[in-house]
């Protein structure tokens, strides 16, 4: 069995407010409410953040799509897209 730890904590300002919420609706004391956090936080899984693919408007296509197919033999006689 685990023995408890009597220690002196530093909270800055937010996570006072989280563990002092916490109390208030949980109706525990400050040791339940502070443990059930560190917990909480230390169970949370964290994965990495999912890729967002940013797009725009490009409004209308100027040419017909529809004709790509004889946009790319054009295109690879005449050379426009060369360096």
């Amino acid at each position: 069995m685990l023995s408890a730890m009597r220690t002196t904590v530093t909270l800055d300002a937010d996570t006072e407010q989280i563990v002092r919420r916490r109390m208030a609706e949980r109706q525990q004391s400050v040791t339940q409410a502070l443990t059930e956090a560190i917990r909480d936080g230390a169970s949370a899984q964290v994965g990495p953040t999912p890729f967002r693919m940013r797009t725009f408007s490009m409004g209308p296509s100027r040419v017909d799509l529809d004709q790509a197919r004889h946009l790319s033999q054009i295109s690879r006689t005449r050379n426009c897209f060369a360096a």
